[in-house]
């Protein structure tokens, strides 16, 4: 009985340097992208979003779903669910801007700065005033919530210089610290290791500090300042790393990582071309967003403090804020504020809700143009389809061995003893034409057909037998496929045996003809380039081997 003529097996080549990073990939699925302008195009001046901490004190569900924005003399508290306001809340006097809104970690109260120096708190549910302090005249350019420790405790800073403690059931500021010489427009509380509360505060000022403040440090005009870090420009923004001993600070277009603990910076970042406003923190606290004024948001791992992936928006940033959703609180929405008074909100969207959200799109397109009810007839006459496909493909099904452990399928001998599934280059092949075999394979332009075939041949030393014999029609699409193929490394060996063997068949020709003379140039200098690339590899790898081996 003949042997069973079996079809050549794809040549799989080692995967690739991929061309986007899993990085990249995973932020370019925050692209559900909703812009929302303000009233009166005012720049978006602040996003706050609920800050996770590892306590057990953690947001209520309700402060979890919801985030504040202020434009203007308007507050407004948005859900994350909706991506649309809940509240808008414009209790502020006339003509001043509305800054840093904060929601305490209950959902229930939200406090504000304005640019009057009015500090005032609000019931979220009734936008009821709750608390108003007028200590001060000058702007105010921070308010937050402390995240562990009592509910009715928050911190203030603001162009009078000064960082203030307050208390929801005081008439006054609680405590005081001095010490910046110039505008504080920057501060948050910072935590320490585990989540415990240290009560700590970390503030940034135009005289280009960045001090830290402890409450449990005595009274008097210049204490509580325990640590103080000199940058080269004002700063603009502090971020508080998780777990208590980092501190980010922007000045100017440059962010420095502060070491809290050797009390020295450990990083400067200078990947923005202008001021950077704003810093959030995603991915639980493996990665640091960077916004600015050049309207770049950058994002950045915490490891080696590297750029892994960004964005570019049509205005300078003032303000930018991360959004977690689910128990895993997995990053869901990525929250833009611009200058021109937009506010941007791109949604990461799994498979599903993909799906979904174009299935919508063409519904409410259908609705529009009065075709809803063409499109209810096509979505039925699919889900028929969809249906009868299914019947079809069990029809007739052998489950009788489904319980076995293994089945052995008969087999059809002789449904393969011809050529007549095969494809024609591999009938040429089989048939030893393979002059002919190689020419179908290049006219098709099938890459991995080529390579298959092209093993094959060198695996049954016929590659010279392909290769010769030819004129300058047939010889210049191998040329080609050496042009095209050199620059890939998988390939290396084989595109450099079919060189050689081109280079042995068909030198003494060359100068006959314009065009295959130009190939040859061209694949010269390809070679020559990588080559150069080869070399420098080699460079760079032995200076790492002395660099690992000095260390």
């Amino acid at each position: 009985m003949a042997a069973e003529v079996q079809p050549l097996q794809p040549l799989r080549l080692a995967a690739g340097p991929a061309p986007t990073t899993p990085d990249q990939r995973y932020w370019a699925r925050f692209s559900s992208q909703l812009q929302i302008p303000s009233h009166h195009s005012n720049p978006i001046t602040s996003i706050t979003t609920p800050q996770i901490v590892p306590s057990s004190s953690l947001p209520s569900q309700n402060a979890l779903d919801t985030f504040a924005v202020t434009s203007g003399s308007l507050l407004q508290i948005f859900s994350s669910r909706t991506r649309k306001p809940l509240k808008n809340i414009t209790r502020f006097d006339a003509g001043n801007t509305a800054r840093s809104a904060h929601i305490r970690r209950d959902g229930r109260v939200v406090v504000a700065g304005s640019d009057s120096g009015l500090i005032q708190v609000f019931d979220t549910s009734s936008r009821a005033v709750l608390k108003t302090w007028r200590e001060r005249k000058q702007p105010v350019w921070v308010t937050r919530w402390r995240q562990n420790g009592p509910l009715t405790d928050l911190m203030s800073c603001g162009d009078d210089q000064g960082v203030r403690l307050w208390d929801l059931t005081e008439e006054k500021s609680v405590r005081e610290f001095w010490g910046h010489g110039d505008y504080v427009r920057a501060g948050e509380w910072m935590t320490s290791a585990g989540g415990s509360d240290a009560a700590m505060i970390a503030s940034g000022s135009y005289d280009k500090t960045v001090r830290l403040w402890d409450a449990r440090v005595g009274e008097g005009k210049s204490r509580g300042n325990v640590m103080t870090f000199a940058m080269a420009a004002p700063v603009e923004a502090v971020l508080p790393m998780p777990m208590g001993t980092t501190l980010l600070a922007s000045a100017d277009s440059t962010v420095a990582v502060l070491d809290l603990v050797a009390a020295r910076p450990l990083e400067l970042l200078r990947n923005h071309q202008k001021t950077v406003t704003s810093l959030a923190l995603a991915s639980h606290g493996s990665r640091v967003l960077t916004g600015g004024l050049d309207g770049h948001v950058k994002v950045f791992e915490t490891t080696s403090w590297k750029v892994v992936a960004g964005s570019k928006y049509r205005s300078p940033i003032l303000s930018l804020g991360m959004m977690a959703e689910g128990s895993a609180q997995e990053d869901k929405h990525l929250l833009v504020g611009m200058q021109s008074g937009v506010l941007s909100i791109k949604t990461r969207l799994s498979g599903q809700q993909k799906a979904q959200a174009k299935e919508k799109e063409k519904e409410m397109q259908a609705l529009v143009e009065g075709r809803i009810e063409e499109y209810d007839m096509k979505k039925s006459s699919r889900r028929r389809k969809k249906g009868k496909m299914w019947e079809r493909n069990m029809r007739g099904k052998d489950y009788t061995g489904e319980g076995a452990d293994i089945v052995i399928d008969g087999n059809a001998r002789g449904r393969l003893n011809n050529l007549k599934h095969h494809a024609p280059w591999e009938k040429a092949l089989r048939q030893g034409m393979y002059e002919k075999a190689l020419d179908i394979v290049l006219e098709n332009n099938n890459r991995q057909a080529q390579l298959t075939l092209l093993t094959a041949l060198k695996h049954r030393s016929a590659l010279r037998t392909a290769l010769k014999g030819r004129d300058e029609v047939t010889l210049l699409p191998i040329i080609k496929w050496l042009i095209r193929a050199i620059n890939d490394p998988r390939c290396a060996k084989l595109t450099t045996d079919i060189g050689c063997l081109v280079l042995d068949l068909y030198s003494e020709h060359m100068g006959q003809s314009p065009e295959v003379d130009h190939a040859i140039r061209v694949l010269h200098e390809r070679v020559r380039k990588n080559v150069e690339l080869s070399q420098q590899a080699w460079s760079t790898l032995g200076m790492i081997e002395m660099l690992g081996a000095g260390g």
